[in-house]
């Protein structure tokens, strides 16, 4: 079953982590948990994160340091910290740096469940408004058709050539439809090639390494056996 959301867990005290990933993995959520902000930092590098709980209070960087620097390299990572009752500041502070939501300890996880569920409904909308008709979210980038361009979630462009392009045009326009090789070229105005030619197959794996978090795993860009290449908006 595909997960609704993937939740990264960033909490020092191991009976946590286990508990909160065992609850959202029953209640249908993929999770990752980390023991400190390095380990986070490094989980949120390999893998697509969609929200994530911090613990305020940990050794070393703490949750706050943690969240803004989530939230200036993947500004679409959803952020909830968890905080102690009664530190205010904490909050305050939270919400200042960017977090989405706050929940205080010690929690009922029915209460932290509900929280998750409100923000990602929230950022998942913020999300497709602030697109619009010409730029389409695709992977860790947002191609936008109109200008001709691919940028980063810290908006810094991508290097594209006019196939490449071409290509993720062509995907895209077509979302969660199998695109042949032939269809592909047709497309990108090469009617005299030959289908079976690998160019398209050596585009895919250039694009792939630009869009996708794990190209080696991709998501979005996927390939059908027998019938070509499909871009999946969701990644699921």
């Amino acid at each position: 079953m595909t997960p609704k959301a993937t939740i990264l867990i960033v909490d020092d005290e191991p009976d946590v982590r286990e508990v909160l990933e065992e609850y959202f993995i029953a209640h249908g959520y993929a999770a990752h948990c980390a023991a400190s902000a390095s380990d986070a930092r490094a989980l949120a590098g390999r893998h697509p994160i969609d929200l994530a709980l911090l613990d305020i209070s940990m050794p070393g960087e703490d949750g706050l340091s943690l969240a803004r620097h989530l939230r200036e390299r993947y500004p679409r990572i959803a952020v909830v910290m968890l905080t102690s009752a009664g530190t205010v500041v904490d909050r305050i502070v939270g919400l200042e740096v960017g977090a989405d939501d706050y929940v205080a300890k010690p929690f009922d996880p029915r209460e932290l469940l509900a929280r998750v569920k409100s923000v990602l409904r929230r950022t998942s909308l913020a999300a497709a408004a602030d697109l619009g008709a010409e730029r389409v979210r695709v992977g860790r980038c947002v191609l936008d058709l109109a200008a001709h361009r691919l940028r980063d979630d810290e908006a810094n462009e991508v290097p594209m050539s006019p196939l490449e392009f071409d290509l993720l045009k062509a995907l895209v326009e077509n979302p969660n439809r199998a695109l042949s090789r032939e269809h592909i070229l047709n497309l990108s105005q090469q009617r005299d090639a030959d289908p079976f030619d690998r160019s398209v197959d050596l585009r895919v794996m250039r694009v792939r390494k630009k869009i996708e978090p794990d190209p080696e795993h991709p998501r979005y860009i996927r390939t059908v056996r027998n019938a070509g290449y499909v871009f999946i908006p969701s990644g699921e």
